[in-house]
């Protein structure tokens, strides 16, 4: 993954990846990043906020987010009961601000993060751009070096969006501040050829670092095709909505 030699400042305004629902006290910063340093080599470094003990600024090396926990009681009121989860506590973690070509470093650190919270207080992450609960057991564990665009991106499909074509598409490029991806295939088409087509898609526009135009072209070497932007539109599935630039093979 790329490196890079300062790292900007994590922003408290950025909206946040990762919602966390635990019961009990929180861990104490110093046993997170002891729990970091452990599984990833450290050094983590936490800041607490002025005259806010529950902001955390987190960093290690160039990487850095921003961790709130608990959130404040008033504005989870709503968030608990749309969770749909026991747990009464909840907390967040935000990544820094960057440039879309540095996001994945960033995401990657942000869920090192959640899972470890996840662990600390045997609670569950909500991976709010994929719609996806993650409880301690659910987590994949990879090296510091290893971006996966599959741990951090998934797919989905309708076939009630549209008469005769079944409609796959992304949730989780949101959090690399790009567009979701989707296609439109008929009825019968293989499953496999389906997702293989919007994984190596998703791994190659993460790579480029931004969302292609309308009428672009993009290669995938590994499929032997290529793809071109036929469309872009906005669209709520799961009552978020989402940009998204619809695929075609040329």
């Amino acid at each position: 993954m790329r490196i890079k030699k300062k790292a900007p400042k994590p922003s408290a305004k950025r909206p946040p990846l990762y919602f966390l629902g635990y019961r009990g006290t929180r861990p104490m910063s110093e046993e997170v990043a002891l729990w970091y340093d452990q599984a990833y080599g450290g050094p983590l470094r936490i800041v607490h906020e002025e005259q806010s003990p529950d902001s955390w600024q987190v960093s290690h090396g160039p990487w850095s987010a921003h961790v709130v926990i608990p959130l404040p009681s008033t504005p989870t009121v709503g968030l608990m009961d749309q969770l749909a989860w026991e747990h009464d506590q909840v907390g967040a973690v935000a990544p820094a601000v960057m440039p879309p070509r540095e996001m994945p470093d960033t995401v990657l650190f942000a869920a090192r993060l959640a899972r470890g919270l996840t662990l600390l207080t045997q609670g569950t992450a909500y991976d709010i751009a994929t719609q996806h609960y993650l409880n301690p057991s659910d987590w994949q564990d990879r090296g510091l070096e290893a971006f996966w665009a599959e741990d951090h991106v998934v797919i989905a499909q309708d076939d009630q969006a549209r008469p005769d074509v079944v409609w796959y598409y992304s949730l989780g490029l949101s959090k690399f501040g790009l567009d979701e991806l989707e296609t439109f295939l008929p009825r019968g088409t293989s499953d496999r050829t389906a997702r293989e087509l919007l994984v190596q898609s998703i791994r190659e526009i993460i790579r480029i670092g931004q969302s292609p135009k309308v009428g672009a072209s993009v290669d995938l070497p590994l499929l032997s095709q290529r793809i071109t932007i036929a469309n872009h539109r906005t669209a709520a599935p799961g009552g978020r909505m989402l940009g998204f630039r619809e695929l075609q093979c040329s």
